[in-house]
């Protein structure tokens, strides 16, 4: 039902997708580190495993910030500021600096500064075309720019072109420029050009790499496996960083700043479990719930990586408990009670009334109490900070999930296997994507109208396309979640029913 989560964290992360600073076509005599893009995977991992840090001059214990630290973080990011400032005029190098920003994940600190550059290349590209000959530099504006949510046509590629609307050949012998059409290729949103730019790019890079030597192939292959944009968080470790060198001041200057800011951030996150781990053992769900899941560090991991800002350390909180919720709820159904058990408990969440539990076992009894006071507060601290009590929509968004998980036991109970896109349509809501978005939303506080919730609370295409994706590519894991007695389809058993004689592969 719900979609599960596991990942990776704080691993020692292959070498950077931009390492290729200044080679100069095929010259590899000058190559610089830049940071890398860490992946994170929904698989079946379920275990929190983090390679330590180090203790250095920056690692402070935790909770043992001084006074000292912080104004040294103050006066790095104030000359890190400064050489941005300087280096702005430089199209190329301020680019440089805004990719190398981000890819450290300290982007936050120049929200400012990065549009400011953007903008001005917008304008360029807007008004003069993208006349530049050079491939990295195209490529690389096009991606900062639509990454952004700039509208940059596609068709800035058709430079590279030869007459016949190929690719040129001679574009074999700029690497640092494959690398950066590789990537810009990951923001297709289905146009010929950039799907073709991906793979004459991807194809060209796989062949250099037995011409390379062992360094300079495992910066190709890391960009290829590892794009920049298909990367939802970004993690350094100190054995990282400490490779991270460059011929550059404004390189080395991110780098200091890079390694406090690091500290500073993996200190918040200690914190930030600390207290999700003292809230879940004081809720006591799993003592009354044994054969739910029991794990809620796991289910932070979906907030760290949606929402990695460090300023936003109340919101992850806050966010934390509803998933964690839906995964509760979520074995409720479907390992945990009766059809009839459940219909009652959907009825009882859709009127959101505590005295229709009365019938139902002591453990729904308290998960809806659980519920029902994680919204209260919720609804509270939103009401207080922006002004909008959202109780209402986030019970409509409940009742909406428990609906969709009804669904699927009374499927399962019948043992009737629906169409694909009957599965589907349910399977986008029983994913629990729409209950953490409208969390999300509220907890963020941008944007709130009635027009906008009214928007958020009727499942809109920005909600539902997401939690198809999610829900796809879930079932395409496993049809069974996790290590539970319970049954939860896919949309690969629906059709391969559906389309009779169709192949796994094919479903796939």
């Amino acid at each position: 039902m719900a979609c599960s989560c596991g990942f990776y964290a704080w691993s020692i992360p292959a070498v950077g997708p931009n390492e290729f600073r200044e080679i100069g076509k095929t010259n590899f005599t000058r190559i610089v580190p830049m940071p890398n893009t860490h992946k994170w995977s929904i698989a079946h991992d379920h275990t929190l495993v983090s390679i330590p840090l180090k203790k250095d001059n920056h690692s402070p214990e935790l909770g043992s910030f001084t006074d000292e630290f912080y104004n040294e973080h103050a006066q790095k990011l104030k000359e890190v500021k400064h050489v941005f400032s300087k280096l702005g005029e430089d199209a190329m190098e301020s680019m440089m600096m805004i990719d190398a920003i981000q890819r450290l994940g300290i982007d936050h600190h120049f929200e400012e500064e990065i549009e400011a550059v953007l903008q001005k290349q917008y304008m360029k590209s807007s008004i003069h075309g993208d006349c530049d000959e050079d491939l990295y530099e195209v490529a690389l504006r096009f991606r900062l720019l639509r990454q952004e949510g700039y509208t940059v046509p596609a068709d800035v590629l058709n430079n590279f072109k030869n007459k016949e609307g190929k690719f040129k050949q001679n574009l074999r012998e700029d690497i640092r420029g494959l690398m950066g059409l590789y990537e810009a290729s990951q923001l297709s949103i289905g146009e010929d050009i950039l799907e073709e730019a991906g793979n004459f790019s991807s194809l060209l890079l796989n062949a250099c790499l037995q011409h390379l030597d062992r360094h300079q192939a495992a910066v190709v292959k890391n960009t290829l496996e590892h794009p920049h944009h298909k990367s939802l968080a970004r993690f350094m470790t100190k054995n990282f960083l400490t490779d991270f060198q460059g011929t550059n001041g404004w390189i080395n200057a991110f780098q200091e700043l890079a390694k406090i800011d690091f500290n500073t951030v993996k200190s918040v996150h200690q914190k930030e479990m600390l207290q999700i781990s003292k809230w879940w053992k004081d809720l006591g769900l799993t003592e009354e719930l044994k054969f739910a899941r029991d794990q809620p560090l796991k289910w932070y991991m979906w907030p760290m990586a949606i929402i990695p800002d460090p300023r936003l350390s109340e919101q992850r909180i806050e966010l934390t408990k509803p998933i964690s919720l839906i995964y509760i709820i979520d074995d409720i159904f479907d390992v945990g009670g009766t059809l009839d058990e459940l219909t009652l408990f959907t009825e009882a969440v859709n009127r959101w009334d505590l005295s229709a539990f009365k019938e139902l076992p002591e453990y729904m009894k308290m998960c809806f109490k659980t519920l029902d006071d994680i919204t209260n507060e919720i609804s509270t601290k939103v009401h207080k900070e922006h002004k909008w009590n959202p109780v209402g929509s986030l019970r409509k968004a409940w009742a909406s999930l428990c609906n969709a998980f009804l669904v699927e036991a009374k499927w399962f109970a019948s043992g009737h296997v629906p169409k694909a896109e009957e599965y589907l349509k349910n399977g986008a809501v029983s994913s629990g994507v729409h209950v953490v978005l409208v969390h999300l939303f509220f907890l963020l506080g941008h944007g709130i109208t009635k027009e906008n919730v009214d928007l958020v609370d009727d499942f809109p295409g920005i909600i539902s396309s997401t939690a198809t994706i999610l829900r796809l590519w879930d079932d395409l894991g496993s049809g069974k979640d996790e290590n539970q007695d319970g049954h939860d389809g896919s949309y690969v058993e629906c059709y391969l029913k559906e389309h009779r004689g169709s192949s796994v592969e094919n479903a796939r």
